[in-house]
């Protein structure tokens, strides 16, 4: 098992993102994924990543202000261009931060039509070819609505779906054991006929979001080992709101048997 920090989650306390790249390096992580650096130049992130000599696995897409609630546009109807032009930087910053990884993210919905999967699915069939010219992965996650209500992709077939439908080995499913747990459950069957699908994976304990190994609803020493006999073998983003101290938290790593 390969663990990488997501700073967006990770080493937050009075640490800007770019910040947190030194951070993680420190408690012996190897590799980080991060949302999009909002308010970072592609020089100021870049320079933090190699100042801390730690590689990037993944970005995502540009989405505007989180802090707001903007969770990209993908799936929505008039917004292509914005698309369009917020999938280019991203491809920019993951370049010159040698992330092979992109996650683009669909938007957050009052109301879905039949237009919105539309737009959805041909923006993504242009992400995918945009992204086999530069030689990058786009993933897509279903989201829970109990985390982000009204987030616009919460159902794991209809990914799969597009995900087939597209065709493109540029194309994959980012599966989060965290909303896989909320939305389907059943993880072990879901894990097995997900996988040939999954670019990604990340972890969080269900319902706190906490570290793997504090109390919740999945045994996370069975589930990592289930990830391994299915075949994933990449990296797996360590997406949960640490409990307490940061470092103190992850010795659930070695307690499991793994090592960062």
């Amino acid at each position: 098992m390969k663990f990488c920090a997501n700073l967006s989650f990770m080493f937050t306390e009075g640490a800007t993102i770019i910040e947190r790249y030194g951070l993680a390096k420190e408690a012996g992580f190897r590799a980080v994924e991060t949302g999009f650096p909002l308010g970072f130049t592609i020089e100021e992130v870049k320079r933090a990543r190699e100042n801390a000599k730690i590689e990037q696995v993944l970005i995502n897409i540009k989405t505007g202000d989180v802090s707001k609630g903007e969770l990209g546009v993908t799936a929505i109807p008039g917004k292509e261009k914005q698309f369009k032009e917020n999938l280019k930087e991203t491809i920019n910053y993951a370049t010159a931060l040698g992330a092979s990884k992109i996650h683009i993210m669909a938007g957050k919905l009052n109301t879905v039509t039949e237009a919105n999967w539309v737009v959805y699915e041909n923006n993504l069939r242009y992400a995918a070819e945009e992204l086999r010219e530069c030689n990058k992965l786009g993933v897509i996650e279903p989201i829970n609505q109990h985390s982000v209500p009204n987030y616009f992709l919460s159902d794991f077939k209809r990914a799969v779906d597009i995900i087939k439908r597209i065709g493109s080995e540029h194309l994959k499913l980012q599966l989060d054991i965290f909303h896989l747990q909320h939305i389907c459950g059943d993880l072990s069957y879901n894990i097995k006929n997900l996988m040939p699908y999954v670019g990604h994976v990340q972890i969080a304990q269900v319902p706190s979001r906490n570290e793997p190994d504090t109390p919740g609803e999945i045994n996370y020493e069975y589930i990592l080992k289930t990830l391994e006999s299915n075949g994933y073998t990449d990296w797996i983003g360590l997406e949960y709101k640490p409990a307490g101290n940061t470092n103190e938290g992850l010795k659930w790593i070695n307690k499991y048997g793994y090592s960062l």
